[in-house]
């Protein structure tokens, strides 16, 4: 083998277990056809001695058979297994091959380089740390070159080594190898990849693979072994934040309830609190239960099995976070999407989409562009082929737990799998960035129109206060669906009239059947029905009228950019603080039910957060107080604010 250890004779369960310990680094191979991929593996196993003598043996007597070098020792044969491979001296499927040093432990996947097989090389990298990508000496950069650096971009790997090979063959000249890597380099500055490194070698006669080349004195460069053992990946994997996709519930008699799943990102501590998604509902860590033995903490990628205080309705394809650190929460979004399959995407088509352990359905509403691997420009395109890459829109049933793919690789990665034949087709990679049909924001957009200008009024606004009798301002009651907002805003307004004050409501809901009738629900619709309506309040606050809103605006951020177009000196938030529980018990119109069986999506307080406001004017706890009650102490804070006389 590679190394020695004299535990192995000595105490071979010590030697298990400092092998047990050593750091596991992922790679592939890739590139072009018979760019020498295979072959690199083969002569990495061969010179490091990790070959076993029968199987050596067995790869020199079918060197002569199947071999592609005139009956000498072919290593790539010690990768192509497949009949098929060996008979046309190609990779067709992906190859593993295991092995380690003293340093530590590796998986090797040797991917095809036939455009044919790119999907396969797609599967190959979706779990590597790092890509070895091989140039043929005599041709250079080529297509399936570029096709395979951008999929390994797209893919997240942030290490990657260039092999420029068989320098055998063009006389091991430096010059060959600086204009390789000059090339390669200006396509590479497109790309989002910053660690990339260049060592030319001779897979087939071992030049820099495991020891240095005396033909290329020129290189004064680590070999790939030494490269390979030496390459920093400590800082590659998300340690910040929690994620952990729950795979089954273990229930194996009545006392014990536990959730088990591989730790996606992040760490997690018994006593820690958690929150359940979609559910939101929080408990902490009771304990953290492996086959060995309990943990005080696990991290990923470990399997574990996790067991909370409370009884929290938990199944498979939810996922357990930490309250701080929410990954979204939703059903549209926009990926790189590779394609997989001979048949190819149909937009509006319903498919089956796999994410972490959840699989819902759902659509691709919309292909944005497709990408020239060879330019990377975008082209515009109705549709994908096999192994064509591009930008999507996709709509899902119901809402997802989700990253960007380059914060996190698992949380971000899906499948697109066919609902017939249940065959994979594509695999995606969500975007962090908006997608271009999403509403924009409009709180800071100026006019269109620049030529436009104000219109003052000819009665000033001491001259409304006056004949009113008021201050006008804007009174937000704000709190989750079910907590009083409407019941209480109607009621103020009609003591408000019986006293002589003239105040109007400004209802949520009354908003999206006439000037909002176009938004939906999501956290980008309500930040624009709100908008809308803080215009409106600021219409009538300057009309001299007290203007009662009644929504739910779940975001504090939204809440503040309301009280900027209305004037802060003006602007008066209540905050119905009825817990969820209570606001469930008065739903009678089963919203909070339908948000739980993913009907609704975005619903605050169950698949959407709300944010409870920092510095309320006034805060009521509705589910102790009549509608009467709350508002008294409403009409009491107007008072001593003189805004009512």
């Amino acid at each position: 083998m590679s190394h020695h250890s004299d535990l192995i004779a000595t105490d071979i369960d010590a030697y298990l277990a400092e092998h047990e310990r050593k750091e596991l680094l992922r790679f592939l191979t890739c590139g072009s056809v018979d760019d020498g991929k295979s072959t690199l593996i083969g002569r990495l196993f061969y010179d490091s001695k990790m070959i076993y003598e029968d199987t050596l043996r067995a790869l020199e007597r079918d060197s002569a058979i199947h071999g592609t070098t005139g009956g000498g020792f072919d290593p790539a044969l010690f990768t192509d297994g497949l009949k098929a491979e060996r008979e046309q001296g190609i990779t067709i499927d992906v190859a593993y091959r295991y092995f380690s040093t003293a340093k530590r432990k590796f998986i090797i996947a040797d991917t095809p380089g036939h455009e044919q097989y790119t999907r396969n090389m797609a599967t190959g990298a979706s779990t590597c740390d790092l890509a070895i990508i091989l140039v043929d000496a005599r041709n250079g950069v080529v297509t399936q070159t570029r096709r395979h650096s951008f999929i390994v971009t797209l893919l997240g790997i942030k290490h990657v080594l260039v092999a420029i090979n068989k320098m055998d063959l063009m006389g091991f000249r430096e010059e060959v190898f600086e204009q390789i890597r000059a090339d390669y380099k200006d396509f590479a500055a497109r790309l989002e990849v910053s660690d990339v490194h260049f060592i030319p070698i001779s897979a087939l006669q071992g030049d820099n693979v495991v020891e240095p080349s005396p033909n290329m004195p020129w290189y004064r460069g680590s070999t790939l072994m030494n490269f390979l053992d030496s390459v920093y990946i400590g800082s590659d994997r998300n340690m910040e934040d929690f994620r952990f996709p729950v795979q089954y519930v273990n229930r194996p008699h009545l006392d014990f309830r536990g959730f088990c799943g591989t730790v996606a990102s992040g760490i997690i501590r018994r006593g820690d609190e958690v929150m359940a998604l979609p559910s939101r509902r929080t408990s902490r860590v009771k304990s953290i239960v492996t086959f060995d033995g309990d943990l005080e903490e696990a991290f990923c990628p470990q399997a574990v099995t996790l067991t909370l205080e409370d009884e929290i309705d938990i199944s498979r394809g939810d996922m357990i976070v930490r309250p701080g650190n929410v990954p979204k929460l939703e059903q549209r979004f926009d990926a790189m999407l590779v394609w997989m399959a001979e048949q190819p995407l149909v937009t509006g088509k319903q498919y089956l989409f796999k994410q972490t352990t959840k699989l819902v359905t759902g659509t691709i509403d919309a292909l944005r562009y497709r990408v020239d691997v060879n330019t990377l420009h975008r082209q515009e395109a109705s549709s994908l082929r096999l192994n064509e890459i591009g930008r999507c829109a996709i709509t899902l049933t119901e809402p997802i737990a989700f990253d960007d793919y380059r914060r996190n690789r698992v949380t971000g990665a899906f499948i697109v799998i066919d609902r017939i034949t249940n065959g994979t087709l594509g695999a995606g990679m969500i975007l962090a960035r908006a997608t271009g049909d999403q509403r924009r924001d409009h709180w800071d957009d100026a006019p269109l129109a620049r030529t436009l200008h104000g219109q003052p009024s000819n009665v000033t606004g001491e001259e409304r206060a006056a004949r009113f009798g008021q201050t006008p301002v804007t009174i937000l009651l704000t709190g989750l669906t079910g907590s009083g907002k409407s019941s209480l805003a109607y009621a103020l307004e009609r003591r408000l009239f019986d006293a002589g004050q003239a105040s109007v409501v400004l209802d949520g809901q009354n908003m999206r059947l006439g000037i909002s009738r176009d938004l939906g629900f999501t956290a980008e619709d309500r930040s624009e029905n709100l908008r809308r309506s803080a215009e409106v309040a600021k219409l009538m606050n300057e009309a001299g009228l007290i203007c009662i809103g009644a929504f739910v605006a779940p975001s504090e951020e939204v809440r503040q950019r309301a009280a900027q177009v209305i004037g802060a000196e003006r602007f008066l938030v209540v905050y119905l603080s009825a817990p969820v529980e209570v606001c469930r018990r008065r739903d009678q119109r089963g919203q909070y039910a339908k948000a739980d069986n993913g009907e609704i999506a975005s619903f605050p307080g169950v698949s959407s957060p709300y944010e409870p406001p920092l510095t309320p004017s006034l805060t009521l706890p509705t589910h102790e107080l009549s509608v009467e009650q709350g508002v008294d102490r409403i009409l009491e804070m107007l008072r001593q604010r003189n805004i009512i006389h």
